[in-house]
């Protein structure tokens, strides 16, 4: 028998078509979550423990392989902490931005395989508007208007990431409003990407300044974008990030076009240069 379409399905199948990388499955409320291989539970990367010591070995034989040079400890946590938050935070931003439902997903409902790049999720429950056919649906809670939807957006991030930013914060020598700011930073460049990817990024890009207009806590300063002129007076679209991924310790010469150091002049040049590529 086909297994019945979920809330999230159009808008995971969705993701997946336009970006291969990531996969999602959802289970079903009996389902056991996928155990071996390179599976592992969110939950165990919450606490500074052998499973997150094993997540960040990959990340440290990764940048030796690459790279050619071992990166400081606090560098190998911060890259494997992008390299699950980016994901996990599309698991909340997409259904929202293509559907308006808002997913709750509290770290023991998620499993991530990294090397696949597929994501395991039992979300807990969701938020949706007055009119959307899913309201009737377990589970559902319905609020008045698009600013309580994103205000559900702001909620479930910041519920799954902070138990995550607490494991990871320790090796990162980052606290508070620097795990923040670097958690408001995969929330709005993972939807950014996707949405370029869609064809809609003018919209995503209205929709993330309304999500995070600044003075949304515990989340740092606001969507950040801006937009620069090119060297034929085309705009240029960038963002100013409130954290920094310090992949400027492996390569202080390539930092990307929304680094905190990468001065105006440079990110035209970088922005061009992709643009024409």
């Amino acid at each position: 028998m086909p297994v019945p379409a979920s809330p999230f399905s159009a808008a995971y199948a969705r993701l997946a078509e336009v970006y291969p990388g990531l996969t999602v499955t959802e289970l079903g409320p009996e389902e056991p979550a996928p155990r071996g291989g390179d599976w592992i539970r969110t939950a165990s990367l919450t606490d500074d423990g052998a499973d997150l010591a094993a997540f960040l070995a990959w990340d440290e034989a990764q940048v030796l392989r690459d790279y050619g040079q071992r990166a400081r400890p606090d560098v190998v946590a911060s890259f494997g902490l992008h390299r699950y938050a980016w994901p996990a935070c599309l698991l909340i931003t997409v259904p929202w931005f293509l559907n308006r439902r808002v997913p709750r997903l509290p770290v023991t409902h998620v499993s991530y395989d990294r090397t696949a790049g597929r994501m395991a999720v039992r979300p807990a429950s969701f938020a949706c508007l007055p009119g959307d056919p899913a309201a009737a649906s377990p589970g559902a809670v319905v609020v008045p208007d698009e600013e309580a939807l994103r205000a559900e957006v702001r909620a479930a991030a910041a519920e799954h990431l902070e138990p995550v930013l607490a494991g990871f914060g320790p090796r990162m020598r980052r606290r508070g409003r620097a795990l923040w700011g670097m958690a408001t930073d995969e929330l709005v460049e993972g939807l950014w990407y996707v949405a370029h990817l869609l064809g809609e990024e003018e919209r995503a890009v209205r929709e993330l300044e309304l999500l995070l207009p600044g003075a949304t806590r515990p989340y740092v300063g606001s969507a950040a974008f801006r937009t620069l002129a090119g060297p034929d007076g085309d705009p240029l679209p960038t963002r100013d990030r409130a954290s920094c991924c310090m992949f400027y310790t492996l390569r202080p010469e390539d930092t990307c076009a929304t680094c905190p150091r990468t001065c105006d002049t440079d990110r035209i040049a970088k922005l061009t240069s992709a643009a024409a590529a």
